[in-house]
């Protein structure tokens, strides 16, 4: 990272060997790291992707799901540079569905003192969240990489915002409703783009990939090399469905063999 460009992009980041029996806490120290370092991570039993009967058929979607991983852990933290506001927006919206759209002025501060009291904590209330249920199954879209030539794209991903959020009613408790309202608040005022932008760019710096049973894939002594190569070489190729991305990136590997 202390490397200026194009010379950065001419170095490729030291991968990790980690050795040791089950139970030692080689994934352990692994996940701490990437805490560390508020990096993506992402553990996968390397047998995994090789069991198919392709080999490196279905690797790519190690990467895919290192993104899903960046983009929630952004929108996690920029959740928290926006907190203060969404939890007032909440507040707000439980307010509204104590005492009414209508109520007046002096009725809604009234209740709003014994909200923050703590005193209506255990009222059962009727909110209108946002449904993340998916509407619409998952296509195949062919000539798309990822799964034997095929990429998994939701229907509703490619309409976007063009309608409005599915809402659905639910009832619950004042004091369980806060995490669900303070959530959809805070995305509100994010902006998405921005975000996959961000997790893109973390992805690509600072994504941890834990790779266990590597030993499982690796070709023995008297067995030529280049099978292990062939099987992980598509891990460097970073392919994502979010803004379609396609080059190389500096992602780290963790390798796990077991003892």
């Amino acid at each position: 990272k202390q490397l200026k460009s194009p010379l950065r992009e001419e170095v490729m980041p030291k991968n990790i060997l980690m050795i040791g029996p089950t139970g030692v806490g080689k994934t352990e120290i692994a996940r701490r790291l990437a805490a560390l370092a508020s990096a993506p991570f992402l553990k996968v039993e390397a047998t995994r992707f090789t069991e198919v009967g392709y080999v490196g058929r279905d690797v790519e979607q190690i990467i895919r799901d290192l993104m899903e991983a960046g983009i929630a852990l952004t929108r996690e933290i920029r959740r928290k540079e926006v907190r203060e506001q969404a939890h007032a927006n909440a507040e707000q919206r439980v307010l509204t569905a104590l005492v009414g759209e209508n109520a007046s002025a002096a009725t809604r501060e009234s209740f709003l003192k014994k909200l923050r009291a703590g005193e209506l904590d255990d009222k059962m209330i009727d909110i209108e969240v946002a449904d993340t249920s998916p509407s619409m199954p998952a296509m195949d879209i062919p000539g798309m990489p990822g799964g034997g030539g095929m990429s998994m794209i939701n229907i509703t991903d490619l309409l976007g915002k063009a309608f409005a959020p599915r809402m659905k009613r639910r009832q619950m408790k004042v004091r369980d409703s806060y995490d669900m309202l303070i959530a959809e608040e805070s995305d509100k005022l994010l902006d998405e783009d921005k975000i996959v932008s961000e997790a893109r760019s973390v992805v690509e710096n600072s994504g941890i990939v834990f790779l266990d049973e590597i030993d499982k894939i690796c070709a023995r002594a008297e067995r030529s090399g280049g099978d292990v190569s062939r099987e992980v070489a598509p891990l460097r190729t970073l392919f994502v469905k979010h803004n379609g991305l396609n080059k190389k990136a500096f992602v780290s590997y963790v390798l796990s063999p077991r003892t």
